[in-house]
């Protein structure tokens, strides 16, 4: 039992660090950042406006981000919720798991936990990594995610990728990306951000607390050094009379 406990865990490690890693492709790495709210703002709105028809965020309320990203709710209401929900609601979405398979081959997974589970340079790097294919059903391919069942929902904004593998890969595998200028809505700068902010948005959602936890920890070590220098001078002061 201990053994099959071990072999267990030791896979999941490994399955856990293949998908950080990204497989033989380098990763591009991102640094998130809770506190920068217009960042997190923009990628609600890229999330809500582009992912959230597919993939659910079930995990949490509109009411929850609404406060966290200081947005009113009435005007996170008006601009990002294109149903009838309710502020207090679960984000959950209408499209159907039987319909969703048969569509896309799989469910389109629940994403509050994305970045905990691929890890935030993965995703970012998945973003990016949507390139022309005409053998695949969608038309695209993925070089992150070979074999990608989903269609790249924002090629609107980055445009057409093509795979760009000159005579100096030779017979190797080839993950080089050049995007079709003038084929998006964006500069490449500028898609890198809105997939940045996304992935930005989509960290935070997997732990909508860590900010203030963080926050609480500085807080409470400096009670806790500003308490030791009045606990060693009462400790000073009752040692001298006792000596």
């Amino acid at each position: 039992m201990k053994n099959r406990l071990a072999v267990v865990i030791f896979l999941s490690l490994m399955s856990a660090m293949s998908w950080a890693a990204g497989g033989s492709v380098t990763l591009d790495h991102m640094k998130p950042n809770l506190a920068d709210k217009a960042s997190l703002q923009s990628g609600a709105k890229t999330y809500l406006n582009y992912c959230f028809g597919c993939h659910s965020t079930k995990y949490a309320r509109y009411e929850r981000i609404a406060d966290d990203l200081q947005i009113p709710h009435e005007l996170f209401m008006e601009n990002l919720v294109f149903s009838d929900a309710k502020i207090g609601e679960l984000m959950t979405i209408a499209m159907p798991e039987k319909s969703a398979k048969a569509w896309f081959g799989a469910t389109p997974p629940d994403l509050t936990l994305v970045t905990r589970l691929r890890g935030v340079d993965w995703l970012y790097s998945y973003l990016k990594g949507f390139y022309q294919d005409d053998s695949r059903p969608w038309g695209v391919n993925n070089k992150i995610f070979p074999d990608v069942g989903m269609p790249h929902v924002l090629h609107e904004l980055q445009g057409i990728q093509v795979k760009d593998c000159g005579e100096s890969h030779g017979d190797e595998p080839c993950s080089d990306l050049k995007l079709v200028e003038g084929s998006g809505a964006l500069s490449a700068e500028e898609y890198d951000q809105v997939a940045y902010d996304l992935v930005n948005f989509l960290h935070y959602m997997g732990d909508p607390s860590r900010e203030y936890r963080e926050s609480l920890g500085i807080k409470v070590l400096i009670f806790i050094f500003i308490f030791f220098i009045f606990t060693w001078f009462l400790n000073k002061e009752f040692w001298r009379d006792v000596h």
